[in-house]
């Protein structure tokens, strides 16, 4: 069994929608129901179609949200830290 990436299969469908899924076919050497299988992954997952084996589809704005809480999580921490050192040097000025 053959593997594609994930620009090929892309390109592929480019090309069957410009030239016809045969002829698509024919020229890129593979059959013409896995040209039918890839337009039918694009027609439903959009821009997440193809993301490979092992990986979850994810959409790309859910990505953007859990990406910015971790950064919310990150800076929270942060400034505990920075809090803290600061109870610390004040503390330590009184005396």
């Amino acid at each position: 069994m053959r593997v594609y990436d994930k620009e090929f299969k892309e390109e592929a469908v480019k090309l069957s929608n410009e030239i016809g899924n045969k002829a698509a076919s024919e020229q890129l050497g593979i059959p013409v129901t896995t040209l039918y299988t890839w337009k039918g992954q694009i027609k439903q997952h959009g821009s997440i179609a193809f993301v490979g084996s092992g990986h979850k589809r994810i959409d790309p704005k859910i990505a953007e949200i859990k990406a910015m809480e971790k950064r919310i999580k990150e800076l929270e921490a942060a400034n505990d830290i920075l809090k803290k050192a600061l109870g610390f040097f004040a503390e330590s000025q009184k005396r």
